[in-house]
């Protein structure tokens, strides 16, 4: 087989992880959407001491069933990941409490440009003319479709906001060191290392009075293994992709929330918000077939 038919394969699944990925976290801000309104009890704090606790239950587990799973490599730049994960998490469940979805979706979706914007001087990775069209229609996309229900493209900068913005940053960061960490760790010890670094950046957020009840706790649990499942899905595949054709991939995660709110919060979809999203699914198909950089010799 040719070798560069062989190296597809690791890419395609890869891609198919990003769109695992895309549907765990999307759904995972609908539930924390739903945790944080009034009657459910939870903050974004609890949410993110909870969301952590989980993983690192998981992780454990998953490391004494499979001996050998647990490999650190390069530990300062795991606590990095962990601590700039943290922020992401409180940062971004403090936006979904505090304003619309949309308006957060809008600015957290950000991230995988500011990702690629870093990825320039970081690991040197020059993406295609092809995957930056890509990313650009894909990200106009998800404006179209976040921006649907009446979201202004201008803004205010509140806390909300801001927070938002913040989180997007802070994905960013932790998108390039997750890149930069698969060369020597594994998927399942970098997600460790992300509850157990970031629990202690989220606890201060947590000193209200937590909630009772089984239902908010089931939920909360449910938003936690979807969290789990979009986390080691998105450190699995940059293994096998740049930072900026995942970035195109990664613009289907609101794209994914959207379709999802329509029948999980019974909001209403729009002539706009399906454009969107058609032009959000073209870009990514896009940037898949047209952007990657062809090994030399190899023809189109």
């Amino acid at each position: 087989m040719p070798s560069h038919l062989a190296q597809s394969r690791p890419r395609a699944l890869a891609r198919l992880e990003l769109a695992g990925s895309a549907f765990c976290f999307g759904l995972m801000a609908i539930l924390a959407r739903k945790l944080t309104q009034p009657g459910m009890g939870f903050t974004p704090g609890h949410l993110s001491v909870f969301r952590f606790v989980v993983g690192v239950l998981l992780s454990l587990a998953a490391f004494r069933i499979w001996p050998g799973l647990y490999r650190p490599g390069n530990v300062r730049l795991l606590v990095a990941r962990g601590i700039s994960g943290g922020l992401v998490v409180v940062l971004y469940f403090y936006a979904l409490a505090h304003i619309p979805a949309g308006e957060a979706g809008v600015l957290y979706n950000l991230f995988p440009v500011f990702a690629t914007g870093m990825a320039l001087f970081l690991f040197k990775e020059r993406p295609t003319v092809h995957l930056l069209v890509a990313v650009a229609a894909a990200s106009v996309g998800v404006v179209l479709v976040l921006g649907q229900g009446g979201v202004s493209l201008a803004l205010r900068l509140g806390a909300g906001e801001a927070a938002a913005l913040a989180a997007a940053v802070f994905a960013a960061v932790s998108a390039n060191a997750i890149r930069a960490a698969r060369p020597t760790d594994n998927a399942p010890t970098i997600f460790f290392f992300f509850c157990l670094a970031g629990l202690p950046v989220v606890l201060p957020f947590a000193l209200d009075p937590w909630p009772g009840g089984l239902v908010p706790w089931s939920v909360a649990l449910l938003m936690s293994l979807l969290a789990f499942g979009g986390q080691i899905l998105m450190a699995q595949a940059y293994g096998a992709l740049s930072v900026a054709e995942a970035a195109v991939w990664l613009q289907l995660m609101p794209v994914v929330q959207y379709l999802l709110a329509v029948p999980l919060l019974g909001e209403r979809a729009t002539a706009m918000g399906l454009t969107g999203v058609a032009l959000t699914v073209t870009g990514v198909a896009y940037g898949t077939i047209l952007g990657r950089r062809r090994p030399v010799g190899v023809p189109a």
